[in-house]
């Protein structure tokens, strides 16, 4: 009877290492990473620290200013600090605004030079898309960029890899605002703090209506026990 029991255990061990070792093959195949608390796959990263209550509001800049002092006010007054991905043909006609959205302590991320899908592209355009941006920002802010953020969230394999070769991390997220498109306030709103979990990188673009939104969502996610921070912060293991 005892040997039935020890070869039963044996058999249960032997079966819940099979189980692990299936598990971290499929997370392997599928390039999710089992190491870091951030949601990594195929070496992009969808969130921050899941384990901690960090959220970010990462804001892709592409076009016009006409939101951003307002956008910047209402992040001055909340005191938050977070990342403003940049397209390189926007910051080379918006400079100063550039500098004063630096100036004010956020963080600069990485948007393309001209909003092309990346996962259309070579390596070398790639690169150039990637690199140009990061040379300009580097001329006028003097500052060496490491995040980047995907026009249209369009990325491949080799943009992963050109964009890794260059030092940056690739950037997604985890809940889209859709604020380019759905005009409304109420409902970026919603989207941006309902079911919020920590890690969150929330998208969202410089618009009248999320304009009109960002104050609610500020509060109404430090309410719920969140530390709104810059996307290098989120990613971290702190």
């Amino acid at each position: 009877m005892k040997i039935l029991t020890l070869n039963l255990r044996k058999q249960f061990v032997n079966f819940l290492i099979a189980v692990m070792l299936v598990v971290v093959s499929l997370f392997a195949v599928l390039g999710v990473s089992l190491v870091t608390t951030s949601t990594v796959i195929n070496g992009v990263y969808y969130s921050g620290n899941t384990e901690s209550n960090k959220i970010s509001l990462m804001i892709n800049v592409y076009w016009g200013t006409e939101c951003l002092d307002g956008m910047l006010e209402i992040l001055e007054e909340q005191d938050v600090k977070t990342t403003f991905f940049v397209g390189g043909t926007w910051a080379v006609k918006e400079s100063d605004m550039l500098k004063k959205i630096y100036d004010a302590g956020h963080e600069i991320g990485n948007h393309g030079y001209t909003h092309k899908d990346q996962d259309k592209l070579s390596a070398e355009q790639n690169k150039k898309e990637i690199l140009t941006t990061h040379n300009i920002v580097n001329e006028l802010l003097d500052v060496n960029m490491d995040l980047f953020a995907p026009p249209s969230g369009a990325y491949s394999k080799t943009t992963v890899e050109v964009a890794n070769e260059l030092g940056y991390k690739t950037i997604m997220w985890t809940r889209d605002t859709i604020d380019w498109r759905d005009k409304d306030a109420d409902l970026i709103y919603s989207r941006a703090v309902k079911d919020a979990k920590g890690g969150d990188l929330i998208l969202m673009h410089p618009t009248e209506c999320t304009l009109n939104a960002l104050e609610r969502i500020i509060v109404t996610l430090k309410e719920q026990g969140f530390q709104l921070t810059t996307v290098s912060d989120n990613l971290s293991e702190e």
